[in-house]
């Protein structure tokens, strides 16, 4: 019998604590899907989401963050065009400057009032729920 499972990723929302607003960093994807994307992507075999996360925030933005909470986790089979992955998102910090690197065609620092439209995946619904949460306080429904 052979079992097909979703794949494990991890997505790492950065919040900027050194400046105003406490901004955001979102890259700009060099491979297809393309538009801008919270940085993230797969879990290793053998890795923790923990450790995954840390890595994949270097890899794609230069910056060492201190992971602050797990915020949600989003599965809806279809939130990757690519193949079903479940993605651990977390909640960091960190301070310095990002470079975009890894896949990152580029990569930008931004408020709540001025994310991208063209966000990749369902990143989109990710950062509404960070958001109110942020702002309101309210967690993303389980069901």
């Amino acid at each position: 019998m052979t079992y097909r499972n979703p794949t494990p990723t991890v997505d790492i929302i950065i919040e900027l604590i050194d400046r105003p607003h406490r901004p955001i960093v979102l890259i700009e994807r060099q491979n297809p899907p393309l538009g801008w994307a919270i940085p993230g992507g797969f879990v290793d075999y053998g890795e923790t989401a923990e450790t995954a996360a840390r890595r994949e925030a270097e890899e794609e933005t230069g910056l060492q963050v201190e992971l602050i909470e797990q915020f949600h986790v989003y599965s809806d089979p279809h939130r990757d065009p690519r193949q079903h992955t479940m993605s651990v998102v977390f909640i960091a910090t960190a301070t310095g400057t990002p470079n975009a690197g890894d896949d990152a065609k580029g990569m930008d620092i931004f408020e709540s009032w001025r994310i991208p439209s063209n966000l990749c995946f369902d990143h989109d619904k990710i950062l509404q729920d960070y958001w109110r949460y942020r702002h309101y306080g309210i967690r993303p429904r389980l069901f």
